[in-house]
Parts: structure tokens; sequence; C-alpha cells
């Protein structure tokens, strides 16, 4: 697993100047991570491409670790954007399974850059739970599914359902199942988890 390298938190960019080398940043960092995975990213590859200092660099990400779960936290964000909003009597699980075949077949384009951002993130929640994009994810989730006053059991199977969905997904990456299997598993653990919400409200 990667580590976090630092304790200090990474700076946040304020300025229109800021942001856009952020991005930049942000951009280069996913060609790097889709072309060599984790391990064999560079950060000064990453400045260079990036045209940024190593310094300006380091200030907005502290490690690759750090690197890594913000471009995860990123491609969340963007997904957010081109979510579909749920149909007319659509249920909540089937909702928040289209969000979810969305997601994995994003990933999925680029095995390599997914690996890297799943191990980030998972080496950010280890050392700060409150840094990873969990919390991100399962605001979209709520949105998607229409649940607009979740209870703690609806955090809950939220939870146990991204979970569950992260462990299909590296099963697909890692060619241990089929993208058809990944689809069929991703419905049939939303409908599982999320459909006792249904009946309970029936």
């Amino acid at each position: 697993m990667p580590r976090v390298a630092e304790d200090r938190p990474p700076a946040e960019p304020s300025s229109p100047e800021q942001k856009e080398r952020y991005d930049r940043i942000l951009r280069a960092a996913a060609r790097h991570g889709a072309e060599k995975g984790l391990e064999r990213v560079q950060m000064h590859d990453v400045a260079r491409d990036a045209g940024v200092a190593i310094a300006t660099l380091y200030r907005y990400f502290p490690s690759k670790t750090h690197l890594f779960t913000a471009l995860m936290r990123a491609q969340v964000e963007r997904l957010g954007g081109l979510a579909v909003e749920r149909l007319p009597g659509q249920a909540p699980e089937d909702a928040i399974a289209g969000l979810l075949l969305r997601a994995g077949q994003e990933l999925l384009r680029t095995p390599l850059l997914a690996h890297a951002m799943m191990q980030s993130n998972n080496a950010t929640v280890a050392h700060t739970p409150s840094a990873g994009v969990t919390s991100v994810f399962t605001h979209l989730m709520l949105e998607v599914g229409g649940i607009d006053e979740p209870t703690p059991r609806d955090r809950r199977m939220l939870r146990l359902l991204e979970q569950a969905w992260y462990g299909i997904l590296i099963s697909a990456l890692n060619r241990h199942i089929t993208l058809a299997e990944l689809e069929d598993d991703t419905v049939l653990i939303c409908r599982l988890l999320l459909r006792e919400r249904d009946d309970a409200a029936g």
C-alpha cells in the first residue's frame, strides 16, 4: 500500500491561476497514471508535463498518494456532473446501480490509472478517514437515488454498497471477472442492499 508521506495538509488553490495550475497537474497525473501505474509515476515528470515547478506540485500534493486521491475525487465530482437524474418511478437501487455502472465503465477504460487512484484512496482513508472520496461518493449516490432525508441505516447501507462495489471493481480490474459480470454483480448488490428500503417505505 502506498504511504501518505507527510502530515501537513495540502494547499488549496484559490485564485483562477492557481486553479488552472492545479487542473493541469491533475491532467498530467492522469496521463502518467494511465501509462505507468502508481509505482512508476515520478512527481518530477508530472510537474514537468504540467508546466509547474516541483515545489508547486508538492505544495498542493505532498505525495503521490495525495495526488491520485485528489484525482479520484475530481473524477467522482465530474461523474456527478454527468449523472442522469432519476427517472419517474425508478427505484433508488436501480438509479444508484446506473451511477455505479457508469463509474465502473469509466475506470475500466484506464486500468492502471484506476488501480493508482484506488490504492491511493485506500492509503489516504487508512491515514485520515475523512480525506478520502467516500463522503463525495455517498452524497452522489443519495442525490442520484433521490434519498433526500437519509437515515443512519441508509448511510450504513450505502457504505456497505460502496465497499462491495469496490471489491467487484477490483475483481474486474484484475480480470477475475468480465465486464458483463461486473455489470450483473453491480445491479445485484444494489438490489440486495437497497431494496429493503423500498419494502419498508411501501
